[in-house]
């Protein structure tokens, strides 16, 4: 389902019906976390699954317990695999944040909007607004290709 909807059922059906009144951000933390966590797990486990099955064989016959195997050979090379989909979620996240001003939270819409609504005029708070999340999207991903770039390095040297 869509995060606003998760986020609209969250706060105002589950938790009125529930008796619980919890605060707008708190909701949007809770809901954007189960979300993306439920996307972070599945991305995790099929970077998992793309590591040869030789590699944990391997660990194994060295002696390495299963829970060293997985930290120190299995994950490590799972890492390289999902740092591309893992990059593409966060911005995701960051994107999808721009609804929480649906249930009262406030973002950077709700921030410039009342800047524009005092100033009667919207486009230059508007083309800011857009300009801030257009450099963190970049940001993240000129941090995970230089991220991918230092480990395709390690796969060079041998």
């Amino acid at each position: 389902t869509p995060v606003v909807v998760q986020l609209l059922v969250f706060y105002y059906v589950i938790f009125p019906l529930i008796g619980l009144k919890i605060p707008a951000v708190n909701v949007c933390v809770l809901v954007f976390g189960l979300n993306s966590g439920a996307y972070v797990s599945e991305i995790m486990r099929g970077g998992i699954m793309s590591v040869d099955s030789g590699q944990m064989e391997a660990a194994r016959a060295v002696g390495l317990s299963y829970g060293v195997s997985m930290i120190k050979v299995v994950v490590p090379q799972a890492v390289k695999n999902i740092l591309p989909t893992l990059g593409n979620e966060f911005i995701a996240l960051i994107k999808e944040t721009s609804v929480v001003s649906f249930v009262g939270a406030a973002d950077l819409y709700v921030a410039f909007n009342y800047i524009g609504t005092n100033s009667y005029e919207f486009m230059v708070p508007y083309l800011v607004m857009a300009l801030i999340y257009i450099v963190l999207v970049m940001g993240i991903a000129l941090l995970i290709r230089i991220m991918e770039r230092s480990l395709r390095k390690s796969d060079r040297r041998n």
